[in-house]
């Protein structure tokens, strides 16, 4: 109930459209319940002959609240989903701006699908919670209470099956088929996260599915798993059409015993028989705004479903990321030195330390390289410095900065990042580095991509979702190029070139160090050859520095880094 109540919140954020839907629901429903009971008035005085400007009146009353039938529920339909569709709105914004500081902690606990699915399925479902829970109810009270009011004046037992009628239709029917929605409305929630999950694991396994000969088998798991979402859609939609049905019964026998009842206090003489027929129709109209009440509870279910889901992700504790405030907005536009102070970090759920404790300085403009075995801790430094992980004991400084307040946005409109694993959009080359920064001319663009060696590419040459028409080499130098087309003095380097050959490496490393002779580079590497050219290198080892110098020093060393030189030069 507290992530309705979350929902709500953001909802009363419209507050101006929901009482204008609210207002204009009112009037339409009672100029409805006025309209039938004027129609019903008038066929009975036409019945009696009365004067013609008597006719005339009651005609033109009938048709001046057709028209404001009319006109109210236009308004009603407008400022509803006009609420709606901006309730929605602020609801995916702020449940994004809580999801983006969790990733990528959110992908060790969720999977991808599971997230689709409750990004696009729930916020979606919550849009019924405006139109089918939160102000119907309103409205129907409204109508209801000023209905019965106007019909005791003319029968107290009238009044009363209206009333009765009222409580049927509103609370008794609809709590009846809530209890059984329940448990669909979970089962649903579940079974379409499912799909979700199993729809995106086929599109992004194609490949391996394919090479492994599984692919039948997967889409087999993925027809199965559809076929028991539209079951449980099936019985979801039924015990709505049942709920609905019963509730359209009850407003029958409801008119049926307004007609009986009034028919007897017609006969006893205790009501004039010129208002009977306006009390019947009042009867058959009164309970139109009943009919959403008779799938309320489902629909409230379904919203506290959603709106738990929803919050389940961005408020579950074991992904949650420790906030401090940020106050530093902007970083000096200088090469930063960068410190770890007795730092230790462990990833979620992972039983073993990556980095027990470490301390290192990393000088303002210097060129940094960091080697070892994999699963040394390596690239773990690197995502601590761009806040992509937290660390858990210690400090992570930019110059005399915590980096801890220091805001995302400055760290990294001071960074150039190469990652293992870089994302590319579908789209042209010319788009993928404009990414770096968009009021760049062609002709900066056409010399970057020389420099990498892909001049043979045109800047309007298609990209494939993800790089998939780039081959490995292909997209680590795009990536390269796009780092060096980015402003920023502190370059950042995981594995930047594992897919290139050696020659090609060595010119695009020239290239590197030429752009960065002012600025301060760290490079993750698994090759040890060219990295003569850096001023320091640090040997890790399940997360300890364990040797620490320039080339020169660790080659004289004779210990780990140089084994592993010779090693790699007896194998080239």
């Amino acid at each position: 109930m507290r992530a309705l109540q979350k929902v709500i919140k953001l909802m009363l954020i419209e507050k101006k459209d929901i009482l204008l839907a609210v207002l204009f629901g009112f009037i339409a429903g009672i100029s409805s319940v006025g309209l039938f009971a004027a129609s019903g008035y008038l066929i009975s005085k036409a019945a009696l002959a009365p004067p013609l400007y008597a006719l005339i009146v009651l005609t033109s009353t009938v048709k001046l609240l057709g028209f404001i039938k009319a006109g109210t529920k236009y308004g009603e339909r407008i400022f509803s989903h006009r609420a709606t569709f901006s309730i929605l709105s602020n609801l995916r914004v702020t449940f994004f701006e809580k999801l983006e500081p969790l990733v990528p902690h959110i992908f060790r606990k969720y999977r991808s699908g599971d997230l689709l699915g409750r990004v696009v399925g729930d916020v979606e479902s919550l849009q019924n919670f405006f139109l089918r829970v939160f102000y119907p109810p309103i409205v129907l009270l409204l109508v209801f209470v000023s209905t019965i009011f106007f019909t005791s004046f003319y029968s107290i037992a009238i009044a009363v099956i209206l009333l009765l009628g009222f409580l049927l239709t509103t609370f008794v029917i609809p709590a009846l088929f809530s209890l059984r929605q329940v448990k669909i409305n979970t089962k649903v929630r579940q079974e379409r996260g499912d799909l979700s999950t199993e729809i995106t694991e086929l599109m992004y396994g194609f490949r391996e599915l394919k090479i492994f000969q599984q692919l039948q088998n997967k889409e087999n798991q993925l027809l199965t798993q559809s076929e028991a979402y539209i079951d449980q859609q099936k019985q979801e939609n039924i015990n709505k059409v049942y709920s609905q049905s019963l509730n359209g019964f009850i407003t029958f026998i409801a008119s049926w015993f307004v007609l009986a009842v009034g028919a007897y206090l017609v006969v006893d003489g205790t009501l004039e028989g010129i208002f009977l027929a306006m009390l019947v129709m009042i009867s058959l109209t009164v309970f139109e705004p009943a009919a959403p009440m008779a799938v309320f509870p489902i629909y409230m279910q379904e919203s506290r479903d959603a709106s738990t889901r929803l919050y389940d992700v961005v408020e579950d504790p074991d992904i949650q990321v420790h906030q401090t405030k940020n106050t530093i907005s902007e970083l000096p536009a200088a090469a930063p030195a960068i410190s770890f102070n007795s730092i230790s970090f462990t990833y979620m759920g992972d039983w073993r330390t990556t980095i027990p404790k470490l301390s290192l300085e990393i000088p303002a403009g210097s060129k940094t390289a960091i080697v070892g075995a994999s699963g040394s801790g390596k690239s773990t430094l690197l995502q601590l410095i761009l806040k992509m992980q937290q660390v858990q004991e210690g400090k992570v400084y930019w110059g005399t900065h915590d980096i801890s307040q220091v805001s995302g946005t400055a760290l990294w409109k001071q960074a150039k990042v190469v990652l293992q694993e870089n994302h590319f959009f579908y789209g042209t080359i010319r788009e993928n580095l404009l990414i770096a920064n968009s009021n760049l001319p062609d002709d900066t663009l056409k010399d970057v991509l020389e420099k990498v060696m892909l001049d043979q590419f045109s800047l309007d040459d298609h990209v494939s979702e993800k790089g998939e028409n780039l081959s490995g080499g292909e997209k680590q130098r795009l990536a390269i190029a796009r780092a060096m087309l980015k402003s920023g003095h502190l370059w950042v380097l995981d594995e930047p070139t594992s897919s290139l050959d050696a020659q090609t490496e060595q010119a695009i490393y020239q290239h590197l160090l030429s752009l960065a002779e002012n600025d301060t580079l760290l490079l993750v590497s698994h090759r040890l050859q060219g990295l003569d050219k850096m001023d320091q290198i640090i040997v890790m080892d399940h997360g300890e520095i364990i040797e620490f110098g320039s080339h020169q020093e660790l080659m004289q060393q004779e210990g780990y880094f140089f084994k592993m030189n010779k090693l790699e030069g007896s194998l080239l």
